[in-house]
């Protein structure tokens, strides 16, 4: 799989070396200092120890590069790609302190980024049967949200929104507040630029035929049921693209998928991925 990377430019470079301030403290490694010889050089392969989806090479290789540039870093693999128990993800070598310095900073970022490809493959596994697409949501880790969804595509997902300013998205807070869905979606239709795509949630039928009389560009099955969302998804009828949220898990996606929506959004994609586990092992 080939992917292109849409991180900000200079991000990986700043949250690189953000995390290796936070690691190295005041006096650096103390340990490497003491332990071993300044001269000493050393080989390592980074591996995994549980199959998965790989993603996140780029921050592991900046890691090492910061800390020392004579570090080599030779990726065994590309991100989006498949690692076996035991399986190689990228070769180090060069001298032994840099080499042990970075190793948590870049095993940190591997091991989170390539949990959320992880468990995102295995939901986009589900529904492979269908036409829909399993997406993120904006419940991410501060500041490494871009680094999150990127994780999402390296395992087969889609993006939603990155941010509040990407599209106006009405949910049910806004509803209330507003006075329902009607002067809602009023609302936002009279705001919005021309290039400025809306969407709607919708927690009931009769919700979804006040969205639909006025027009949205999409619309959110909130927890609906599967007999309801299969006659929300008639209702609408190609007019909106129709996305459903709400509690999804592994067992539940794929009859979701089934009804004909176009979009499942997990937040458990990045709310709740387990780190892959991944290590560094030294060949002196």
């Amino acid at each position: 799989m080939t992917l292109k990377p849409f991180f900000p430019p200079g991000l990986i470079e700043d949250l690189t070396r953000a995390a290796l301030a936070e690691d190295l403290g005041r006096a650096g490694d103390l340990t490497s200092q003491a332990v071993v010889p300044a001269e000493a050089r050393a080989r390592a392969v980074i591996a995994a120890r549980e199959p998965g989806v790989v993603a996140g090479l780029a921050l592991a290789r900046e890691a090492f590069r910061q800390i020392d540039p004579e570090i080599g870093f030779e990726s065994a693999l590309a991100d989006g790609g498949g690692v076996a128990p035991g399986g190689a993800i990228a070769f180090i070598e060069g001298p032994a302190r840099g080499v042990l310095a970075a190793e948590r900073v870049a095993l940190n970022f591997l091991g989170r980024l390539c949990g959320v490809a992880s468990l995102t493959a295995r939901y986009a596994g589900r529904i492979a049967h269908t036409k829909a697409k399993v997406c993120d949501t904006r419940k991410t880790t501060p500041l490494l949200r871009a680094l999150e969804k990127y994780a999402v595509r390296c395992g087969g997902g889609a993006n939603h929104r990155f941010g509040l300013d990407d599209a106006i998205l009405i949910k049910d807070n806004h509803i209330a507040v507003a006075g329902g869905v009607g002067p809602a979606l009023r609302a936002a239709k009279a705001y919005a630029g021309h290039l400025t795509k809306i969407e709607i949630e919708v927690e009931s039928l009769e919700q979804l035929e006040q969205a639909l009389e006025i027009g949205v560009d999409a619309i959110l099955l909130d927890n609906m049921p599967i007999a309801t969302m299969r006659q929300a998804v008639e209702m609408i009828d190609k007019r909106a693209v129709v996305e459903a949220s709400g509690g999804v898990t592994l067992e539940t996606i794929a009859p979701i998928a089934e009804t004909g929506v176009d979009l499942i959004s997990v937040g458990a994609l990045t709310h709740s991925a387990r780190a892959l586990d991944i290590g560094l092992d030294m060949a002196v």
